[in-house]
């Protein structure tokens, strides 16, 4: 197949409950939450993983699964490009979160040591939606902070202090590479962006329950082995025009359309997974509004255009 059989694919979210998730994702937008008491920290908008594939909401593709589209050989070049990497899942995961309470601290494997544990490394870039005042991440280690002093912290309870804080505000955006120490902290929506992996060593939970009231497991000597001492206060990255982050693995993008400005003005012919921050996206019968994604393969888009001004994260291969 030489053209993809649709202008741009819609998924259908898979939410996820966490013991520090909220509502705001029926609340800001209007989301069908599979519960109405329990708390939703993840909303997984475009997943390939066995245990969360995406399903294709209308057009032509409907029903289709995420990992189906990639491992037909036809469609796979239609819709990814071929720029695609190789490989037998498509690479990335994206993720809307809501913290209202603070993520654990963690860390994800890096390349080097996360087949000796058993896991899959991860990179992400976080998009900073929304933020209610004083809304801190958590990120890196303090000056002076190596291993032993850090495992002297977790057996007095308080890891926390060996964490490098760092007050954020919306449309602010920072790159974690494997390894990095991390945490979100309550008050933030974040556009998550990651490779395909679901690996987090768990090394401090700030001493809390889970939902089900009993505390959760810690992998302290697995994220040991895993955390960058030498990755003292990092800072929030800055973007270069229209970039946001550039790694092996994706690149993203933000843009600001005017009135009436089409999407092909920045995607450009490529393969793209558009998030719209703000105001609308439209081809007259079809509306993305704040907190969709929805994926366009390369030549795709036709016909969609910013209803009002709009602002919109673009996330396309490296």
């Amino acid at each position: 197949m030489s053209a993809s059989p649709v202008s741009f694919i819609r998924f259908e979210p898979i939410y996820q409950t966490r013991v520090w998730g909220g509502r705001l994702l029926a609340e800001r937008f209007g989301r069908d939450l599979p519960d109405p008491n329990l708390p939703f920290g993840e909303s997984w908008e475009i997943s390939a993983r066995k245990e969360a594939d995406s399903p294709v909401v209308g057009g032509s593709l409907d029903g289709f699964r995420l990992s189906e589209l990639w491992s037909d050989p036809g469609l796979r070049s239609a819709i990814f490009g071929e720029d695609a990497p190789e490989g037998e899942r498509f690479p990335l995961l994206f993720k809307i979160l809501d913290a209202r309470d603070t993520l654990s601290i963690q860390v994800h494997p890096p390349a080097s040591v996360a087949a000796a544990l058993g896991g899959e490394p991860k990179t992400e870039v976080w998009y900073i939606a929304d933020a209610l005042p004083g809304a801190m991440l958590y990120v890196g280690v303090k000056e002076g902070v190596d291993e032993a002093r850090f495992r002297e912290a977790l057996a007095n309870g308080e890891a926390e202090s060996c964490v490098h804080a760092v007050a954020v505000s919306r449309g602010q955006h920072l790159i974690i590479p494997s390894g990095r120490l991390h945490a979100i902290g309550a008050g933030l929506l974040v556009y998550e962006i990651q490779q395909n992996s679901d690996t987090t060593y768990r090394v401090y939970d700030w001493n809390r329950p889970g939902i089900d009231g009993k505390p959760r497991e810690l992998h302290i000597e697995e994220s040991l082995r895993c955390i960058d001492f030498s990755d003292v206060g990092p800072r929030m990255d800055e973007p270069a025009g229209e970039l946001l982050a550039a790694c092996e693995f994706f690149r993203l993008e933000r843009h600001f359309l005017a009135a009436g400005v089409r999407l092909e003005a920045v995607v450009r012919g490529r393969f793209a997974v558009l998030t719209v921050v703000a105001g609308e996206v439209t081809d007259g019968a079809s509306v993305f509004s704040e907190g969709d994604f929805f994926l366009v393969p390369p030549g795709g888009g036709s016909g969609l255009h910013a209803r009002g001004e709009a602002e919109l994260l673009l996330t396309t291969w490296p």
